[in-house]
This record gives C-alpha cells, structure tokens and sequence, in this order.
C-alpha cells in the first residue's frame, strides 16, 4: 500500500511496485492527478474522514473522477475496518457516504470494491 503524498514520489513508487498496487487518498487535487496518471489498481478511500456539503455528501469521489477511474480501469476501494472502529454517530454518517459513493460509482460505471483489511479478505 503507497501512502506518499507526493504525487511524483506516488508515480515512482507504483513504478517501482508489483501488482496489486494499492493507493490510499489523500486530497482531493491528489486523488485527481493519481487517478489521472492511473497505472494502480485501487484507490483506498477513507469515509469517516471528510466535511460534508449541505445538500452533497463528501465521499472524496464526485462523478468526474469516477468516470476517470473508469476509464483508467482503476477500482475505488472503502476498507470496513475504519467503519467498524468508529462510533455510532460517525459509522451512521460514513455508511450514508458509501450509499453516496455507490450511487456515484454505479452511475459512472466504475468498480468499487469493500476491503476487509482485518482479515485480509477482498469483498466485491
């Protein structure tokens, strides 16, 4: 997993790496400079981070980057684990943000995928 927030450090590093390659967001200019080079595999988004909008949810995915993802064969991935770990109040809005996420990503065609990182087991 490339956590640099460098994006000509990331670039060298998913040079460097082997498949699978797995990147975890940062900001959103970040998130649009990686997805734009592609070249990974999954984008590892964090949901129970971010500020939301008053009529728009901030799943760190809009409907530009999902269909920049898409064309870059890139997968949008959300790790179970930060959600089970979080309080009641922050799960209830980080699982609002996934059907958000997934409502972006069906309707840019683009894969997402739910990582359970606890016991390294991948759910489509």
């Amino acid at each position: 997993m490339i956590s640099e927030t460098n994006t000509e450090k990331t670039k060298k590093l998913i040079k460097k790496s082997k498949a699978p390659i797995i990147i975890k967001s940062q900001s959103p200019e970040y998130n649009r400079k990686i997805l734009e080079y592609g070249h990974f595999d999954i984008l590892l988004l964090d949901i129970t981070k971010g500020r939301d909008k008053i009529k728009y949810l901030d799943t760190g995915i809009n409907h530009v980057l999902a269909k920049i993802a898409a064309k870059n064969k890139v997968t949008i991935a959300i790790d179970l684990e930060d959600i089970r770990k979080a309080d009641k109040k922050t799960k209830a809005i980080a699982l609002a943000r996934l059907d958000e996420l997934t409502k972006t990503c069906k309707k840019a065609k683009c894969k997402l995928q739910i990582l359970n990182t606890e016991n390294q087991n991948l759910f489509i």
